[in-house]
């Protein structure tokens, strides 16, 4: 999951609005916070945003960790005026996806999948072991079975198990596919962030697969690549995929 509070293109803003005259005395000040994040395509101001009244947040995933935190925070007192009531607090929620990235796909000079940046929003089989931040085993789906399939049976199972795990209620959307490599986007239900998950079977004789799970947005994703690829394979392994080491 992107993280939120990052300083490539995540901002907070918090905005005061006078209630109307006619109102005065049923409501104070209306406090609402911008959540969003670089945008791929301009928001559709014909599109109502969604309103979560601040008691109504329910932290059900990583994705709203940072929010939760930032709301918890005790706020100054603010004076009542004119007979107005307390301030309330709202998050307008803008669906936000970030660009894909150019560099997605097998590399043309070294044949394997991206390394990963600096942030820790990112794993990769591609990655140094040593790098415990970055790197994850590659995975075998003969491993565990009594008699071998073939590639395009893995990759079979591999897509059908995507397409039904959604680990965070994350949503996943096969974005393409060929006879060795699967991209597939995942969003998450309340922000829309985007995560992009790879997969790829190396030439050869060995039933090994590669992959690469990472965050579009931010610095940080409470760890929601790591357990987006444990639940798939947790669920691959139940078919006979096995991990060189488990994390």
């Amino acid at each position: 999951m992107a993280s939120m509070m990052a300083t490539t293109g995540a901002y907070l803003r918090s905005q005061y609005w006078r209630p109307r005259r006619e109102n005065y005395g049923k409501a104070g000040f209306s406090r609402r916070f911008l959540l969003c994040q670089q945008q791929q395509k301009q928001h559709d101001p014909t599109k109502p945003t969604a309103q979560i009244a601040r008691r109504e947040i329910i932290l059900r995933s990583s994705e709203l960790a940072v929010v939760g935190a930032i709301f918890n925070l005790r706020r100054p007192a603010r004076p009542r005026l004119n007979g107005i009531g307390r301030s309330s607090t709202y998050i307008v929620i803008i669906h936000c996806s970030g660009k894909k990235p150019d560099y997605l796909g097998v590399g043309k000079k070294q044949q394997q999948l991206a390394l990963c940046p600096a942030t820790n929003n990112c794993i990769s089989t591609s990655e140094n072991v040593s790098d415990s931040a970055h790197y994850a085993p590659p995975w075998n789906y003969n491993g565990g079975r009594p008699q071998a399939v073939s590639r395009q049976v893995a990759m079979d199972e591999l897509v059908q198990v995507i397409k039904t795990t959604k680990p965070d209620k994350y949503s996943a959307r096969i974005v393409e596919q060929n006879s060795d490599y699967v991209h597939a986007e995942y969003a998450s239900p309340i922000l829309g962030l985007v995560d992009d998950v790879e997969f790829w079977f190396p030439p050869g004789s060995k039933s090994t697969v590669e992959y690469r799970s990472a965050s579009r947005l931010g610095d940080f994703d409470f760890y929601a690549n790591r357990k987006r690829i444990k639940a798939l394979r947790q669920e691959l392994e139940k078919k006979g995929w096995t991990s060189e080491n488990h994390f």
